[in-house]
């Protein structure tokens, strides 16, 4: 008798997403059928856990997925000590990881900022920290536990910023710095991952920001979403989940379209050309106006669909504007059917 259908959901995601690593880090020419040697050769492959449901099935999936490969699994739990006794939890999470055959497994506390609310600045922190964790561990990849439903949270989110079809895409499937990062369990619905612990016995911590009304994200899983499928019916998150994809689509093939474009719209001194921009499609357009802006020094996550628009006016509703002031210090002016974007 198989693996309960939840569990064996878990590891063969996983277990796809692995197969991809060692493909990506030429390990071995046939995962499948020639796994390394030795354990202590291959890859180091670390899973995020905060004591969760969902970090928690992705860690077991590792456990139990890793060794057939000739993959090490080790783990790193992040303390943001934003409540009391959360250093106890994060040791509680070393236990219970080592219990799995998780080595390396570490923890590391880190110091939350304000910058840009409470969400963002833990998050900041998180990844920082996992970055240097990684780094420090020479690990290949680090899989975070986000599934189809926190994907259908991220697309809402992005729809309710209004900014544009990337904010659309919700997360990708690899990021980070050489594809540091994966999520192998956004086509797993939050239901199987907790139903996966269940089944295997895994202790679960519910952590309280994630019913804190505080939190945006924690307002849309609880009132939101169940507000829409209300409304709407089942399917919702699997819609939504699907939308990001498709727009994931769409906005690289449009980021690659602006990327070959934009070597056409520039003279011999490297200045944009108004001309030749205005002939472009307003979404092509838009993408060569952010790049432009970033490379002079504007900060992505400070650069708004405002801005950009902003900057676009310039080009197409041309009445001898004033020059536009950018985040970063960053300034944008029409000179002479020349589009000049510098710091000021």
């Amino acid at each position: 008798m198989g693996p309960h259908p939840a569990v064996a959901a878990i590891r063969l995601a996983v277990r796809r997403v692995l197969h991809d690593i060692l493909t990506d880090n030429s390990i071995a020419t046939d995962a499948s059928t020639a796994p390394a040697e030795s354990p202590a050769d291959g890859p180091l492959v670390l899973v995020a856990c905060s004591g969760g449901a969902d970090s928690m099935a992705l860690a077991s999936a590792l456990a139990f997925e890793a060794p057939k490969l000739g993959i090490r699994a080790g783990a790193v739990t992040v303390d943001h000590g934003l409540q009391p006794g959360s250093d106890l939890r994060a040791a509680e999470v070393v236990v219970r990881m080592t219990a799995l055959g998780l080595s390396p497994v570490e923890s590391v506390a880190v110091t939350v900022g304000r910058e840009g609310g409470p969400e963002a600045a833990a998050r900041d922190a998180r990844y920082a920290a996992l970055d240097e964790t990684a780094q420090r561990l020479g690990a290949a990849a680090v899989l975070l536990g986000h599934t189809r439903d926190d994907q259908a949270e991220t697309v809402l989110l992005g729809l309710a910023r209004g900014s544009g079809i990337r904010s659309l895409s919700g997360m990708a499937e690899t990021s980070g710095t050489a594809g540091r990062y994966r999520r192998p369990f956004l086509q797993v619905d939050r239901q199987t991952a907790r139903k996966a612990c269940m089944v295997q016995s895994l202790p679960v911590w519910d952590d309280p920001h994630n019913a804190d009304p505080a939190y945006t994200r924690s307002r849309l899983r609880h009132e939101g979403l169940p507000a829409l499928e209300k409304a709407l019916g089942k399917g919702v998150v699997e819609a939504l989940a699907r939308t990001a994809q498709l727009s994931r689509d769409d906005a690289d093939a449009l980021d690659s379209w602006a990327a070959q474009a934009e070597s056409t719209v520039r003279d011999d001194t490297g200045l944009l050309e108004c001309a030749k921009l205005y002939a472009l499609p307003p979404a092509v357009r838009r993408r060569i106006l952010r790049r432009a802006a970033i490379d002079a020094g504007a900060p992505a996550g400070s650069l708004f669909a405002r801005h950009i628009e902003e900057v676009d006016r310039l080009i197409t509703g041309w009445r001898g504007q004033k020059a536009i002031n950018l985040p970063g210090r960053v300034v944008a002016q029409r000179q002479g059917g020349r589009l000049v974007i510098r710091q000021g």
